[in-house]
């Protein structure tokens, strides 16, 4: 019995030069191959794919990648362009593609498959599977917020193509995968709960032009994306552009950033904190997660104090005022022996 695998990369094959089209659109078909940069559909020349079998006797949708050596077939494509990068989502990648239906799985294999697919497993995948962000779109991208390259950066990583499922708000012609920012979401004790998504446009000069272009995924009660290490003195606040654009004024003070006014509320407090400044949003939710942090830390006998923006958030301040007039604007609201922080 033909592998159901062995079955779709055939299928693909024959519709070589459409799946390039769509997973590989920043290439171009030059004779009988299509000419891409790498699987991850960088723009360049390396990667070689047929379209069709040659005189040579090769056959449609294998590739060779000339610079990494890799090679492959049309599935390798499929799975490079999944989020998590299984096998598992290659097949049903290529399933939706073709316009074929899921194989009925096995009770015990669907629940095998449920327990290993939870979103916190999904979101660890997706940050193995992602890289650093020097020299990617993602530090483009903060760079046109402002904000430079700092140190203790480790939670961001860059996908090239994260695959994003449309909304309802969505345009019919949204595309099934796109460059992303990439943060993880730990808990105190480091470990990866989660990860959240920002996607970019192509050039990286702001953020994707769909309904969602920021969404989390995994175990977010409790946890943050973390910059800098945990200690007694650290500021937080809901958006990682508004903690990336304090840590770009005082860049050894350590934050978290929650993600959202409800997550902000629920943060857990390291044992040995005694002082956390909140980046207070000028906004119902914002004002409501302040008063929720303020109660819980009183109870924990951490002294809270707010930080407010001149306009709407931070990142809107550190691109009106620049790092040096941010930077004493904040200084002025911290504790005179916090200041030299």
């Amino acid at each position: 019995m033909e592998h159901p695998a062995t079955a779709l990369s055939r299928d693909l094959a024959g519709q070589a030069e459409r799946v390039c089209r769509r997973y590989l659109s920043n290439g171009r078909r030059e004779g009988s191959y299509w000419l891409v940069g790498d699987k991850h559909n960088t723009p360049g020349r390396s990667l070689y794919l047929r379209l069709r079998e040659t005189s040579d006797g090769g056959f449609p949708g294998k590739w060779t990648d000339a610079q990494s050596g890799e090679h492959g077939d049309l599935l390798d494509i499929l799975r490079a362009a999944t989020a998590g990068g299984t096998v598992a989502e290659a097949l049903r990648e290529a399933r939706d593609f073709l316009n074929q239906p899921d194989p009925p799985p096995s009770p015990g294999r669907a629940r095998s498959r449920r327990r290993r697919s939870s979103p916190s497993v999904a979101a660890r995948r997706l940050l193995d599977l992602s890289r650093p962000i020097n020299g990617t779109l993602a530090q483009v991208y903060l760079r046109g917020r402002g904000i430079p390259t700092l140190p203790g950066l480790a939670a961001l990583r860059f996908h090239p193509r994260c695959w994003y499922r449309p909304s309802a708000d969505d345009q019919l012609n949204v595309p099934d995968a796109m460059p992303a920012m990439i943060a993880a979401v730990t808990d105190l004790n480091g470990r990866v709960t989660g990860a959240h998504r920002t996607w970019l446009t192509m050039d990286g000069q702001d953020k994707a032009l769909v309904a969602s272009p920021r969404r989390a995924m995994g175990n977010l009660l409790g946890h943050g994306v973390r910059f800098g290490r945990g200690s007694s003195v650290m500021v937080a606040g809901e958006g990682i552009e508004t903690m990336l654009s304090i840590r770009t004024a005082l860049p050894f003070m350590p934050a978290i950033a929650g993600l959202s006014a409800a997550h902000l509320a629920a943060i857990a407090f390291p044992p040995k904190l005694e002082r956390l400044y909140v980046s207070r949003e000028p906004d119902k939710a914002g004002r409501k997660a302040f008063e929720t942090l303020s109660e819980r830390a009183t109870a924990c006998r951490i002294q809270l104090l707010p930080l407010d923006p001149e306009a709407s958030d931070f990142n809107a301040d550190l691109r009106a005022l620049g790092a040096d007039a941010l930077a004493r604007r904040l200084r002025s609201q911290l504790i005179v022996e916090d200041r030299s922080i």
